[in-house]
């Protein structure tokens, strides 16, 4: 209730600023407006057809980047001295941002989804990839000496011992990177012109569609929230057994 009371002051603040002239409807159209906007987008099959690449773009590029950010967080953990061959190349690469290959993206494939792909593998990867080096440096050293003293193998060792200990950091990892990979999907949409919300967007803003605009805007909002969802409940089903989650519930 608080929450709905909270959203509610919010749309009224939105529909009073520019009523009493605190702010330029043209620039900053009132709440019931953008409402109005957003009933219209809502009825256009062209919204619908740009809101499916967008969520083409970042579940493809979220599966990717997560499967390959969990096996070679794996493989980095395991194979002797991989770790340190590896850290000053991870640490070089990790910072440098995802819109800084935007140019590299636009020479390579144009404005074909491909080049949201790459940019939002690229982020979402390294989300994924760090949580995992966590959390098998989480593991405890004591369980792995016992597995490997019964005789366990390397991979009976990794499903027995590492990927109970590192999937919550994998799920945390995943949570992070599909917002990461939400938010690269529409900046690439937006720059580089790719077909989805984000081109829908530019197009909005540079015709004067103000209210338009700031519908397709509540629209990206209203689809990470449910992305967040979506991922805060698949991570309680998949650490039902986890301590964290059991404690959430009995609270």
């Amino acid at each position: 209730m608080l929450g709905a009371a909270g959203l509610a002051v919010f749309l009224a603040l939105g529909e009073a600023v520019p009523r009493l002239g605190l702010v330029k409807e043209e620039y900053f159209p009132p709440t019931s407006r953008i409402a109005d906007a957003f009933g219209t987008e809502l009825a256009d099959s062209a919204f619908w057809s740009a809101l499916g690449d967008t969520l083409a773009g970042w579940a493809l590029g979220l599966a990717v980047a997560s499967c390959a950010g969990i096996v070679a967080g794996v493989l980095i953990a395991v194979v002797p001295y991989l770790r340190e061959a590896t850290a000053s190349t991870i640490e070089f690469l990790r910072p440098i941002p995802s819109v800084a290959l935007i140019p590299l993206a636009v020479l390579l494939y144009g404005t074909e989804l491909r080049s949201v792909l790459l940019l939002v593998v690229y982020a979402a990867f390294w989300q994924v990839l760090i949580q995992v080096l966590y959390g098998v440096q989480d593991v405890d050293p004591v369980a792995d000496e016992t597995a490997r003293s019964y005789g366990l193998g390397t991979w009976a060792r990794i499903r027995h011992v590492l990927w109970p200990t590192a999937l919550p950091y994998v799920m945390t990892g995943v949570r992070l990177a599909a917002s990461v990979a939400l938010i690269l999907a529409v900046t690439a949409e937006l720059v580089i012109g790719a077909p989805g919300l984000g081109a829908r967007i530019a197009v909005a803003q540079t015709s004067q569609a103000v209210p338009e605009m700031y519908a397709l805007i509540v629209v990206t909002g209203l689809l990470g929230l449910l992305i967040n969802v979506g991922a805060r409940t698949v991570e309680r089903w998949a650490l039902a057994w986890h301590q964290s989650v059991r404690g959430e519930v009995a609270v």
